[in-house]
This record gives structure tokens, sequence and C-alpha cells, in this order.
């Protein structure tokens, strides 16, 4: 993850909405379903159960705050542990009941029996007790947790946007002058052309003198053997 905190608190909106309206729906659902004769036993509205706690309410509250903290926050951090605690909540509304009574052994705990009242509802009984399942826990914890996912997507990638904008900036990198020790008056490295001259400067590079490098006829450095220098050798029994 980039080390980038601050985001726009638009990244994740749309992600954030979703969940908190999914989160209400799977608090609320089993409370307000007997009203239209959907849901699970008791039918009763707002009638409270062990098992509406532990597989609406506690899901619900945790993919709710997890949406709140996905809607509400510029972090990018933040951003991911709701997005993280949000699809908790819904990997919980899959499989919270397998959990508490195969793995914890609490077979007392359980969501009740799907509501077989509801007559013309939702026709056939077979029907609506599968459409109940799915709106109620295996259908709304995927989705919940299919958001959750993209929130955590989009906190995780780095965005163009996110860069600063550096396009005026006059401070750049130079390697030779980030050698160079600053100024203790201005504060500033010194330019590199005061270290690195023209070629056309003539102070710090001379051209070379004539008389310090001769040239091939030059007689005076290099003279030429006379030939009184190197006398002639005559074989011995020649004269």
């Amino acid at each position: 993850m980039n080390s980038h905190g601050g985001i726009p608190r638009s990244r994740g909106a749309v992600c954030g909405v979703i969940l908190v309206l999914l989160a209400l729906w799977g608090g609320l659902a089993p409370f307000v379903g007997p009203y239209l004769h959907f849901g699970f036993t008791p039918d009763k509205a707002w009638g409270y159960t062990t098992g509406r706690l532990y597989y609406s309410v506690a899901p619900g509250a945790a993919a709710l705050v997890g949406g709140l903290l996905v809607l509400a926050t510029r972090n990018r951090g933040v951003g991911v542990i709701g997005g993280v605690l949000a699809a908790i909540g819904g990997a919980w509304f899959i499989v919270g009941e397998g959990i508490v009574t195969v793995v914890l052994k609490r077979p007392s705990i359980t969501v009740g029996t799907p509501l077989t009242s509801a007559g013309a509802y939702f026709g056939p009984t077979t029907v609506r007790t599968y459409a109940e399942s799915v709106a109620f826990f295996g259908g709304l914890g995927a989705l919940t947790l299919f958001v959750a996912a993209i929130a955590v997507g989009r906190f995780s990638m780095l965005a163009a946007a996110d860069l600063p904008d550096l396009s005026g900036a006059e401070d750049y990198y130079d390697p030779f002058a980030a050698t160079q020790p600053v100024d203790p008056g201005t504060g500033q490295f010194p330019t590199v052309g005061t270290q690195f001259p023209g070629s056309d400067s003539a102070v710090q590079y001379p051209s070379a003198p004539a008389e310090q490098f001769p040239g091939s006829d030059s007689t005076v450095q290099y003279p030429s053997a006379p030939t009184g220098q190197f006398p002639r050798i005559t074989p011995p029994g020649s004269q």
C-alpha cells in the first residue's frame, strides 16, 4: 500500500453508500419482515431473539461501521480497514449460522424457520423460502462481501490524481550540485557553471602555446643531427 495517505472522499462514496444500505437491510429486515409475513420466526414485528442478534444484528453492525468508514474517510488506511470490517460482516451473514451451531456447538441459537403464511405475496412456499434465505443471509452476505472487496481495491490503488502536482516545480535533483557545500549566506548550492566553465574559457583551460608544443618543423628543441656529430665509420683494412 502506498505511503500517500490523503485521497479524495469521493473515492469510497459509492461503495460506502451501498454498504450502509445493505447493513441496514441485514440488521433490520428480520424485525420488519413480519409486517409482510416475509422472514423467519417468530412472526412478530420487532420481536427479539438470540438468533436475530447473532446472525442479523451483529454482522449488520459490522457492515454498517465499515460502510461509514468507507463513506466518510479521506485516509487510505482507514478506508481499507472499513472495507475489511464490512467484508467480515458480509462473510458472517453467509457462514455465521454454521459456525455457531457446528463449530461452537450452540444448536439452540437458530435463525428460526421460514414463515409460511405469506401466501400470495411471494408465490409457492419453496420459492418464498429460498427468497427469504437469499435476501436475509446468503445473497445479502455475498453482495456485501463483493462491494467491500471493491472498496478495499479502490482504497489500495494509487491513482494519478493522488500524486502531487510537479508541473511548475523549479527544484530538481542535480548530481553535481548535490556534492557541493551549501553557501551559509544564501542557503543555496553554487551553480554548476562556476565549477565547470565552458570550453571557450581561456583562464582555466588555456590553449597550448606554440613554444610548449612546437611543430615538427622546429629546429630549436629537436635539431637535426649534423654530420660532424656522428662521423662516418670506415671499416678496418679499407684504407
